[in-house]
């Protein structure tokens, strides 16, 4: 385990941006309409926002971005860390960080970079953004962080189609005298498999055949350049590593559930994040719910959760757990104080 803390970092300000389109999973044509009401039922995604053909991540994340400096009243030129985490890129190069550094005209003396991680990613933003804060003195970081994922999924596929949605979010961070937050990271690359696109990376190259649509072993149809889940698999590490992890996390901090204001999940599926819940004893209400208006929106699902359900509320000093945890498969911790945070209500693009 990868366990460490950082002192003297706090968050100005979370925002989120979504599509405007909403796809409701009762319309959902390949199920029955019985089959649509108890997959409703079990994952918990009601409706979800769905990009439209040629907007990215980047177009979100930045829209989100740019209402944060507009409540924060942040000079941008003040940012010199930019990190933008995401699994759908714009481009296999250069990196959409620098994407997002020209487009919001961040200064040039602004170190900027990817990071390509899914689920467990906006905790690994964190944790990365504030340890480069507090060893080089950066007073102002800027974390992106989300994912189009919804492109990637095969309208046949019962096991992928209705579960994403799409979203990007922006996290403003500063140097503060108070504060400290604490992190715990986990990897297990033996679990590829369990979330992953087979074809179009360098390993097996894009051909006329990764388009293609097959009946799969689990009943599904799907190309090799769609998203394929195994779902039990997904479900038996979520349920068994991340209540265990959580456990070790929370007693070496020395903090209980009941010291916290809320836990914070990636919001994966309903069945899933209540078994965890259940395991480590948070009540309902310290555990908020985005999934079921905007379905798991991969990397950004933490933030936007913050952003659709406790906004209200955030402007008060809040002791938090957030946990991301899927493909790689990727888990990690964050323990983390907030102090005021500008919380704006969610925008569409």
């Amino acid at each position: 385990m990868a366990q460490f803390s950082i002192s003297g970092v706090d968050i100005k300000g979370i925002a989120a941006c979504v599509p405007k389109r909403v796809v409701s999973n009762f319309d959902y044509e390949v199920l029955s309409e019985s089959e649509r009401r108890m997959l409703v039922k079990t994952i918990g995604v009601e409706t979800r926002r769905v990009a439209p053909k040629y907007t990215t991540t980047l177009d979100y994340a930045c829209k989100a971005a740019e209402q944060l400096f507009e409540e924060t009243g942040v000079d941008r030129s003040e940012i010199k860390l930019e990190i933008f985490v995401t699994q759908s890129r714009d481009y296999y190069l250069p990196s959409t960080a620098l994407l997002a550094q020209q487009r919001l005209q961040l200064p040039q003396d602004c170190m900027a970079f990817d990071i390509g991680l899914g689920c467990s990613g906006y905790t690994y933003g964190l944790g990365v953004a504030a340890s480069i804060m507090r060893s080089s003195g950066i007073q102002k970081a800027l974390l992106l962080v989300g994912d189009v994922s919804t492109v990637t999924c095969s309208y046949n596929d019962t096991s992928t189609y209705p579960l994403f949605g799409d979203a990007g979010t922006a996290t403003l961070l500063e140097l503060t005298e108070q504060n400290e937050w604490n992190f715990a990271m986990y990897s297990d690359g033996s679990g590829e498999d369990a979330i992953k696109i087979p074809h179009g990376g360098m390993r097996h190259l894009l051909t006329a055949d990764s388009l293609e649509e097959r009946k799969r072993e689990d009943g599904n149809y799907r190309a090799d350049l769609h998203l394929q889940l195994d779902g039990l698999s997904v479900f038996n590490f979520s349920i068994t590593k991340v209540p265990e992890s959580v456990k070790l996390f929370l007693a070496d901090n020395k903090t209980t559930p009941e010291q916290l204001d809320y836990f914070v999940m990636h919001q994966a599926n309903k069945l899933m994040n209540e078994s965890i819940r259940k395991k480590l004893k948070f009540n309902p209400d310290q555990v908020p719910y985005s999934l079921d208006r905007y379905g798991n929106t991969s990397s950004a699902s933490i933030p936007l959760t913050i952003v659709s359900e406790l906004s209200d509320v955030m402007s008060e000093p809040k002791k938090m757990l957030l946990s991301g945890f899927g493909v790689g498969l990727s888990w990690g911790h964050a323990l983390i104080q907030t102090n005021n945070v500008i919380c704006p209500k969610m925008i569409e693009l």
